[in-house]
């Protein structure tokens, strides 16, 4: 109670000042959103409830990752990072159901089932889209909880950028970032480099302990672990004409974590690091066939490895090495070797149309065909595994004005081909009414449709955390469906935003991971691996989640100010098969009550300094799970400032320095249950960066953003 007591006066604390002074806010350029339909609009009219994360929100929070961005400026979004991914849950359903894009394709970096998001640079963000809800008809499987497109900066202007970002914090955390941009004439490339490091830190030295044996008190275990990783990405456009463009990209991303080495307690003995090697590939085009249709393609090549990277001689189970050696069936690892863990591969080929018809229509047709294919030698029966998927979708827009009214509406659906479970049509229909100027209704229902992925089936890995636990995939998994509705109201004038808005959500056999005796499991696991527990993905009967969004916005002269809350309930229907009897489970990872807030003060004191500064704070209730105990509620507040120094035709640069956590809150719970938060307490950071650009001269926000250079239908065109 007292957590939950601190938590709503936390919130309250931040809304006298949002509602104080609503009257005295200047108009803003409006948003340009494009994620909700595949079709550009303002924000103020698009039919699909979308949120946006502005290039002025992101310059104010100046945050050290997307998982920060995300946690610090939402309150729909929850994270629990560890080694294997980050964990993300939006509205009650985790990352497995949450399409990730960047510039509307697809990211690949399936680790564990979780997507490492340190394959997106902070640094290189212009905005980010929110849309929840199952999105299925136009973006497919993967989208039943909702769609993040992460919009990147382009260069924009002929002649050379160049740029340099470095980041410094507690715990060795370095951030670096570097650009260099061309333009000139038809031909434009844009070159990305970045580098992440920390060296991690423990929150505590307690390891929990299974049975009756005592916790280990003098673990080496971290929190986070120290770690690396790098990447490097190249995107080249040749544009013979203003209606036709070509496109050609790819990146290249390594990153190692480094685990405590040697023979400190029980479950402390690490012989091997984690590494990471991935690698993309894409190119396509654009043909505006007229003022108002255009047609677009794709091909896009990813591939994901994970192996283990030895630091000491280790005897690992490897039969296709092993054979004819003294070790059969075990293979000797030396230092500096490495052994592949997994090896997933995914080609997408993709072609689409946008077509302004008679009456007010516009139609966004598309086919998409995709092919997964996984090889792992010791996690997959027969050692390699594939799947494929083709679609064909269509989706028709229709607006119309009702004196000072609007009504908008987009209805599509998506027919879906898999090559294991056949056939499937998800349907999506949403609604707009603007009632006047000031406010505005949405209404949403649409279906969900989610194959199960390779891993789920075939995929059996080991994990080493206090004792053995053995996970299992299962090939009598079935297709997860789901249904959506929502409703919101939106109220906008003289710049304040208020948005309220309520959704349901049925997933019929959801898939996840659930505890099963191990007499369930096959016997040669059993007795090879000894497990203390054993996890097998399955379907749950049925699952639900419902809930409450709200946001406000508000600004006055050089004062912002933000508030966001989210109600969450969740529950599934799961067969208990040790005790033959049905149960009602809460989905892992649910906390009831999120919210986050803000102000923020931006100010020019003369043309060669301004200066930014924000108050931001994030909170959670419990978030509950089934197994390992239940993570504590918390929240943390973050003080961040941005200072703008010189002001030239050609270069700028700036400095960030804040401290986050300010009231030093860590959350203590032993290793191996579940955590709050990984905060390792008060942490500060400095950021430097300069920039230089060729072009004309870069205005006032550091960060160009599409709102101060193009109206809707020139966002379209580029």
């Amino acid at each position: 109670m007292k957590v939950r007591a601190t938590f709503f006066l936390a919130l309250a604390l931040c809304l006298p000042g949002t509602l104080a002074a609503q009257s005295y806010l200047q108009d803003t350029i409006p948003e340009v959103v494009v994620t909700a339909t595949g079709t550009s609009h303002l924000l103020k009219d698009v039919p699909v409830q979308t949120e946006v994360i502005t290039a002025k929100m992101l310059q104010n929070y100046a945050g050290r990752s997307l998982e920060d961005i995300l946690g610090g400026l939402t309150a729909s979004f929850a994270f629990n990072e560890d080694d294997m991914g980050s964990h993300l849950q939006l509205n009650g359903l985790g990352n497995g159901y949450v399409l990730i894009l960047v510039d509307g394709k697809r990211i690949h970096g399936d680790v564990g089932g979780e997507n490492d998001l340190a394959l997106i640079d902070p640094q290189n963000i212009e905005k980010i889209e929110i849309v929840k809800g199952a999105s299925s008809a136009l973006y497919g499987s993967d989208a039943i909880a909702g769609v993040i497109n992460i919009i990147t900066r382009k260069h924009r202007q002929e002649g050379l950028l160049l740029e340099d970002a470095t980041r410094v914090g507690s715990y060795m955390d370095l951030r670096q970032h570097n650009a260099i941009g061309l333009k000139y004439g038809k031909f434009s490339s844009l070159t990305n480099f970045q580098l992440q490091h920390s060296d991690g830190w423990q929150n505590t030295s307690v390891e929990h302990t299974t049975g009756t044996q005592p916790p280990v008190t003098d673990s080496q275990n971290k929190t986070v672990n120290k770690h690396t990783n790098a990447q490097v990405g190249e995107q080249i456009s040749f544009a013979p004409n203003d209606r036709l463009e070509f496109y050609a990209g790819g990146t290249w991303y390594g990153k190692r974590i480094f685990r405590p080495n040697g023979k400190y307690a029980q479950y402390d003995v690490h012989t091997y690091d984690l590494q990471y090697r991935n690698a993309s590939a894409s190119a396509g085009g654009k043909w505006k066939v007229n003022e108002t249709d255009v047609v677009s393609f794709d091909l896009d090549w990813n591939r994901h490895a994970y192996m283990y990277y030895f630091t000491a001689t280790t005897l690992v189970e490897d039969y296709e090495k092993s054979k004819g050696t003294l070790y059969y069936p075990y293979y000797p690892y030396l230092e500096g070797q490495t052994e592949m863990q997994s090896d997933q591969r995914r080609t997408m080929a993709s072609v689409k149309g946008v077509f302004s018809l008679p009456g007010e229509n516009l139609l966004n047709t598309g086919a998409e065909y995709r092919y997964d294919w996984l090889r792992s030698s010791t996690r997959v029966e027969g050692g390699t595994a594939h799947d494929w998927t083709a679609a064909v979708y269509a989706q028709d827009e229709w607006k119309h004005p009702f004196g000072r009214n609007l009504l908008h509406v987009a209805a599509g659906a998506r027919l879906t081909w898999n090559g294991q479970f056949g056939v499937k049509v998800t349907p999506k229909v949403s609604v707009m009414l603007g009632l006047g100027l000031p406010w505005r209704l949405r209404a949403t229902w649409s279906q969900g449709f989610k194959t199960p992925t390779p891993k789920e089936l075939y995929y059996r890995y080991v994990k080493q955390m206090s004792g053995t636990y053995l996970y299992l995939g299962n090939t009598g998994l079935r297709p997860q469906t789901s249904n959506y509705f929502s409703l919101g109201g939106e109220y906008t004038l003289s710049g304040l935003s208020v948005n309220v808005t309520g959704y349901y959500n049925r997933v019929k056999d959801m898939i996840t991971l659930v505890t099963i005796p191990n007499y369930q499991a096959p016997a040669e696991y059993i007795i090879q691996y000894d497990p203390v527990k054993t996890r097998q993905y399955q379907n749950i009967e049925d699952a639900r989640t419902m809930g409450v969004d709200m946001s406000i916005r508000y600004g006055f002269r050089d004062w912002a100010f933000g508030l966001g809350y989210s109600w969450l309930d969740t529950d599934a229907n799961q067969y208990d098969a040790e005790h033959d009897r049905m149960r009602q489970v809460t989905i892992d990872g649910t906390a009831h009550h999120k919210g986050n807030c803000f102000v923020t003060w931006n100010h020019r004191f003369s043309p060669d300094y301004r200066l930014g500064a924000g108050l931001y704070g994030r909170m959670s209730s419990t978030r509950y799970y089934q197994d390992d105990g239940n993570g504590k509620g918390y929240q943390i507040w973050r003080i961040a400032t941005n200072h703008d120094l010189g002001h030239s035709k050609r270069t700028t640069w700036r400095i960030e320095a804040g401290v986050d956590n300010i009231f030093n809150y860590v959350d203590r719970t032993p290793h191996g249950l579940h955590l709050g938060t990984t905060t390792p307490g008060t942490t500060v950071y400095l950021g430097i960066t300069v920039r230089f650009n060729q072009g004309k001269k870069i205005r006032d926000t550091f960060n160009s953003t599409i709102n101060n250079n193009y109206n809707s239908k020139q966002y379209e065109e580029n």
